[in-house]
C-alpha cells in the first residue's frame, strides 16, 4: 500500500537547464499534480509530482532547504541531491502562497525530527539518502542547500507558453548574475540516473501502470539526470510534431474532398435548375398545341366536315360502303318486321277463334321473334346515327 500525500496543489514544473545554467526547461506538459509526502519507515518528507508514468519532482526535503518566490507566482528551490533546480508556476497567487506555507510546514517538521534523533542518539541516523554516492560530498552542501543559485538570480519562465521546450538563452529574463557558484556547487553532485516507473531497488518513485504512486524509495536513483530528462522532452516534442504534421495531411486531404464534392453539387444543381427551365418551355408548347388542336375540332364539326386531304378517299369510299349495308339489312329488317305483324294479325285472329293453349304459344313464340328483330333494328338505326356523324365530322 503506497504513502497518502498530505497536501498537493496544480502547478507547472520546470527544471533549470544543466548546461547553460541560464534558462528553464518544461518538465511538464501542462499543470499537474504536486503532493508532499511523508515517509514514515525513515521519517522524511518528499515532495513528488507525476505526469503520466514519469516523475517530474522527486525532492527530498531537508532542513536547510529554502523556496524562493520570485514573482507573484513562480517559485523555486534548489535540490543538490537531485542535481537541479525545480520551479513551480501556479495559476494564482494564492495557490502559490499555500505551498510555501506547506513547505515551512514540512521544513520545520523535518528540522524537529533531526533534533530529536541527534537529541536521542549521538550518531546522525543513517538514512539511504545519506547512505548514497553522493552523500560524502553533499554533507558539506546540505547546510546551505538553496546556496548552489541564488534564487533572486534566476527568473520565473513565461507562463503564457510553458509548453516550450527551452527558453531564449539570451533573453534577460532568464539569464544568471553569478553562475561561477552554482557550477561549482551543483557539479560537486554526482548525478544519478532518471527514476523509471515500478523502480523497486536503490531508491525512486514506485508509479503504477495508471499513473498514481505507490511507494517512495531513497537513494542514489532518485534524481534524473538533466540531460536525459532534455532527451524525453525533445523525442516527445518529435513525436507530437510528427502526429501534427500527419493529422495536417489528413485535414488536407479532407478539405480537397469537401471542395471536389461542392464542386460536384453545384455542378448538379445548375443542370437541374436548367433542365427544369427546359420541361416549363415544353409544357407551355404542349398546352398550346392543345388549345389549337380543340379549336380546329370544333371548326371541323361545326362546319359539316372538311373534304378529305390526300390519302382520305378510300376512307370516305369505305364508310359509304358500310352505310349502303346497313341501309339494306335495314330495308330487309322492315320486311321482316311486316311480314311478323301479318303473322301477329293471323295469330291474333285464331286466338279470338280458337282460343286454344298451342295458338297461345304460337303467339308467344311469334311476340318474343318480333321483340329480337325491333331489337335489331333498333342497334341497326343506332350504328347508321353513328357512322353518318362520323362520316360528317371528317
Amino acid at each position: 500500500m503506497g504513502e497518502q500525500p498530505i497536501f498537493t496543489c496544480q502547478a507547472h514544473v520546470f527544471h533549470i537547464d544543466p548546461k547553460t545554467k541560464r534558462t528553464w526547461i518544461t518538465a511538464s506538459m501542462k499543470a499537474v499534480n504536486v503532493s508532499f509526502f511523508y515517509d514514515s519507515s525513515r521519517n522524511l518528507y518528499r515532495i513528488i509530482s507525476v505526469e503520466g508514468t514519469k516523475a517530474v519532482i522527486n525532492s527530498t526535503i531537508t532542513p536547510n532547504m529554502t523556496f524562493t518566490q520570485t514573482s507573484q507566482k513562480f517559485g523555486q528551490w534548489s535540490d543538490v541531491r537531485a542535481n537541479t533546480v525545480y520551479g513551480l508556476g501556479f495559476a494564482s497567487e494564492a495557490e502559490l502562497t499555500k505551498f510555501v506555507e506547506k513547505f515551512q510546514e514540512v521544513k520545520e517538521a523535518t528540522k524537529n525530527a533531526m533534533k530529536s534523533a541527534n537529541g536521542s542518539n549521538a550518531v546522525t541516523p543513517t538514512t539511504s539518502a545519506n547512505t548514497s554516492p553522493i552523500s560524502g560530498r553533499a554533507v558539506g552542501s546540505m547546510q546551505n542547500d538553496n546556496t548552489a543559485i541564488d534564487p533572486h538570480t534566476v527568473e520565473p519562465p513565461n507562463m503564457s507558453n510553458t509548453n516550450t521546450q527551452n527558453a531564449n538563452p539570451d533573453s534577460p529574463s532568464h539569464k544568471l548574475l553569478n553562475t561561477s557558484d552554482v557550477k561549482a556547487d551543483i557539479g560537486s553532485a554526482t548525478p544519478s540516473p532518471q527514476p523509471t516507473s515500478g523502480v523497486t531497488g536503490g531508491g525512486g518513485v514506485t508509479i503504477s501502470s495508471g499513473g498514481s504512486i505507490v511507494g517512495m524509495h531513497t537513494g542514489p536513483g532518485a534524481g534524473a539526470t538533466a540531460e536525459q530528462q532534455l532527451k524525453y522532452e525533445n523525442e516527445r516534442l518529435k513525436m507530437a510534431l510528427a502526429q501534427s504534421c500527419a493529422n495536417a495531411k489528413k485535414w488536407e486531404i479532407e478539405l480537397a474532398t469537401l471542395k471536389n464534392n461542392n464542386i460536384r453539387l453545384t455542378s448538379a444543381l445548375q443542370e437541374s435548375t436548367a433542365n427544369v427551365d427546359e420541361w416549363k418551355r415544353q409544357l407551355h408548347t404542349y398546352k398550346e398545341e392543345n388549345i389549337r388542336l380543340k379549336r380546329d375540332m370544333e371548326q371541323l364539326c361545326v362546319g359539316g366536315g372538311v373534304v378529305a386531304a390526300a390519302g382520305g378517299g378510300a376512307t370516305e369510299d369505305e364508310l359509304r360502303r358500310e352505310v349502303a349495308t346497313l341501309k339494306a339489312r335495314t330495308e330487309q329488317l322492315q320486311k321482316e318486321l311486316m311480314q311478323q305483324e301479318l303473322e301477329l294479325k293471323s295469330a291474333n285472329i285464331s286466338l279470338r277463334e280458337k282460343s286454344n293453349d298451342q295458338t297461345l304459344a304460337k303467339l308467344s313464340e311469334v311476340n318474343g321473334v318480333f321483340a329480337k328483330h325491333l331489337s335489331e333494328l333498333y342497334g341497326v338505326q343506332k350504328d347508321m346515327e353513328s357512322l353518318i356523324q362520323i362520316a360528317k365530322c371528317t
